[in-house]
């Protein structure tokens, strides 16, 4: 059953992989502009000091113009540096825009590397994810780093994962790793979807 469970994932990843990469540059943008107010919002609704955030590749939802922001604001964000034993390490970003390509060629920080922990000090955790369905199940891209770091943290604070409207799905397929998130942050709206995560 985990075959079939994997194999659906697989197809369902590789339809919202390609919806993302029919998006115009200027769409792009006007939902990249929204999201960000969307951020800054919940940042503040929520009294947020110290948050993590992630640098969004060309075809996820643009968060680094809320990460810039969210820094001359005089907020804490912590960015993930991927690691080859499946953890996530951590830093600081800092207003220099610094940024190299990191482990599966995605954007990482180039600042000093905090450990795995670094993140359990956070108020808000900001994820990327493919889809998140009604109940609050996430669907990442398959590797499972965030994932980990969430199943790992003793005292999980409120997570939110960043897409765009049309990937609220009803139901995701589910495996047993998977772990749930608080809400969804689009371009349009932030939902709650499960308040308690344990």
């Amino acid at each position: 059953m985990a075959n079939d469970v994997e194999h659906e994932k697989r197809a369902l990843r590789a339809e919202l992989r390609e919806r993302r990469q029919l998006l115009s540059e200027s769409q792009r943008d006007a939902l990249d502009s929204a999201l960000t107010g969307r951020l800054d919002d919940l940042v503040d609704s929520l009294g947020a000091r110290s948050i993590s955030c992630f640098l969004s590749t060309t075809t996820e939802p643009g968060t680094r113009d809320f990460v810039r922001a969210a820094v001359r604001r005089g907020i804490r964000v912590l960015l993930p540096v991927t690691r080859a034993d499946g953890l996530l390490d951590w830093a600081v970003a800092t207003d220099d825009d610094e940024i190299a390509e990191g482990l599966f060629g995605l954007p990482e920080p180039t600042g000093e590397l905090l450990g795995p922990i670094a993140v359990n000090d956070v108020d808000l955790m900001i994820i990327p994810a493919a889809a998140v369905d009604r109940g609050g199940m996430r669907m990442g891209w398959g590797r499972g780093y965030f994932d980990k770091t969430i199943g790992s943290m003793e005292k999980c604070p409120p997570v939110y994962a960043v897409i765009y409207d049309s990937e609220v799905l009803d139901l995701l397929p589910r495996e047993v790793h998977d772990q749930p998130v608080t809400g969804v942050v689009t371009p349009t709206q932030t939902l709650l979807l499960s308040p308690t995560r344990r």
